[in-house]
């Protein structure tokens, strides 16, 4: 069963975020990361919608909270929150019958 992590972003500082968002993926791949939704057009169903979502999957949540707390992303975690504020949430996944 996969495990997401899901990011509700809002930046405040367009011009520098994309220094941070050109390195990430470079450090989903030793823990089976990927992308599965990366900014996109948010529309608020209800509430409010942030300026981005992400949506990364991952195999397991080990490897999830690897890649969060691995050095690399350590390193830039500090970026995205000079750049933007938000949150991100680790949720399991249901298995979905074929």
């Amino acid at each position: 069963m996969s495990v997401y992590i899901i990011g509700l972003i809002d930046v405040q500082d367009p011009e520098g975020y994309p220094t941070y968002s050109q390195q990430v993926p470079a450090t989903l791949e030793p823990y089976g990361g990927q992308f599965l939704v990366r900014g996109g057009q948010p529309e608020a169903l209800e509430g409010t919608a942030p300026e981005r979502v992400v949506v990364l999957a991952f195999p397991s949540a080990e490897q999830a909270r690897g890649w969060y707390e691995s050095e690399e992303y350590a390193r830039l975690r500090p970026l995205r929150q000079q750049m933007a504020s938000g949150h991100l949430v680790l949720v399991h996944g249901v298995d979905v019958p074929s």
